[in-house]
Order: C-alpha cells, then sequence, then structure tokens
C-alpha cells in the first residue's frame, strides 16, 4: 500500500511539474510577444476598416455589394484625402458620413433597386485578415459599416483609411505608388506589409485577443 501511494504521489508530482513547465513556457512566449501584440494594437488605432453587408447571397445582390462599395471608397476618399492622421481622416467621415451613405444609397437607386442602405461608423472585433497584398491582425477595430437592404449576404471586408484598398476603377494602379501605408508608422507598415513573415505570430495574436475579450464583456 505505501508503495502505490508513492507511486501515485509520484505521478502527480510529475503531471504538477509538466503544468509548471507547460505554463511557463506559455509565459514566457507571451511575454515575449508583448512588442508584438503593441504594435498590433496600434495598428487597430491607427486604421479605419470598411465593412460592407449585401441584402443577400444572391448574384445580383452580390454585384450590387461591389458597386456600393466602390461609391463609398471614392466618396469617403474626398473627405480624408487631406488628412494627416487617423483621427482627422475618422473625423473626415464621421462628419460626412451622410454623403457617403448618400452616394451608397444613389448606386442602389440607380440600379432598380429600392433597398435603404444604412451607413455608421461603430467598433467592431475582426480575426486576422489576409488581402492580396497585405493582411491584418486581430483585434477591434474603427468600422466604416454599410448595410445594404437586410444585410444577411455574404460581407466585403476592407480599408478606408489607409487608401489599401482601390474602387474597380482603379484596379490597375498599385495602391502602394501612392505611398498610403506612409500613414502608419514603420513598424506597423512592416507587419502589414510582409504578412507571410507574421502568420503565427498573427495566429497568436488572435488567440490574445479572444482571451483579452473574456476580461472584456
Amino acid at each position: 500500500m505505501k508503495q502505490m501511494i508513492q507511486s501515485i504521489l509520484g505521478r502527480m508530482d510529475r503531471k504538477n511539474v509538466l503544468r509548471a513547465v507547460a505554463a511557463g513556457f506559455i509565459l514566457t512566449v507571451v511575454f515575449s510577444m508583448m512588442p508584438f501584440f503593441a504594435a498590433c494594437e496600434n495598428i487597430s488605432n491607427d486604421v479605419l476598416r470598411l465593412h460592407v453587408l449585401a441584402n443577400s447571397d444572391s448574384e445580383q445582390d452580390q454585384q450590387l455589394k461591389l458597386s456600393v462599395r466602390d461609391a463609398v471608397l471614392e466618396e469617403s476618399a474626398k473627405w480624408y484625402r487631406k488628412a494627416e492622421d487617423f483621427e482627422a481622416a475618422n473625423s473626415a467621415v464621421c462628419t460626412h458620413i451622410g454623403s457617403i451613405q448618400k452616394a451608397a444609397q444613389d448606386v442602389v437607386r440607380q440600379a432598380g433597386r429600392d433597398d435603404d442602405v444604412t451607413v455608421q461608423v461603430t467598433d467592431m472585433y475582426f480575426t486576422t485578415r489576409d488581402y492580396e497584398d497585405f493582411s491584418l491582425p486581430a483585434g477591434k477595430y474603427r468600422t466604416l459599416r454599410v448595410t445594404i437592404g437586410e444585410g444577411e449576404g455574404k460581407n466585403w471586408w476592407c480599408i478606408v483609411y489607409p487608401s489599401l484598398c482601390l474602387p474597380a476603377a482603379g484596379d490597375n494602379a498599385d495602391p502602394k505608388s501612392n505611398g498610403p501605408l506612409t500613414a502608419l508608422p514603420e513598424t506597423e507598415e512592416e507587419i502589414i506589409s510582409n504578412p507571410g513573415e507574421y502568420q503565427v505570430r498573427f495566429k497568436v495574436v488572435e488567440w490574445y485577443e479572444a482571451v483579452k475579450s473574456l476580461f472584456d464583456k
């Protein structure tokens, strides 16, 4: 019986040691990632996202969503074009949100549709998003949210500011040729524009943001 108790205690001790080692490893990883976490949080504070919700998943509604997207990008750019930072861009978009909504609504009406369009600036959580030339880490972002009709179709995400997402009329242009990323600090520019180098870290950030959200509720 004594040997049995010692054996059980021995196994318990090994488990505790393994748990302690695992906990220590996790803490080491978290602390080593803190500068990257901070940089990603700064990105979410310097970027104005765009979120367009289509009325439905029908081909017609999805095409209309893209036309509305183009109109919103073009109209919003008129107002924040001279903005020197995120705060100025955000203020310009909020000030002229009525004009942006009218541009979106006009596209819908010109398509012969009577769907109402709702445009608002809000804070939204996004998981890691990979685009053609850049990636954005998970986090809560200030977002220009455009809802067409019932808003039950597939969504479209991108960025209003800096102007990394071009409307269809500018598809042949190089979004980097005008230096949109220069609106961001060098560290943030490096993270966004080199997605292949940060995929694993982005996943850790996503996990970190998910844990943070539990304490925010």
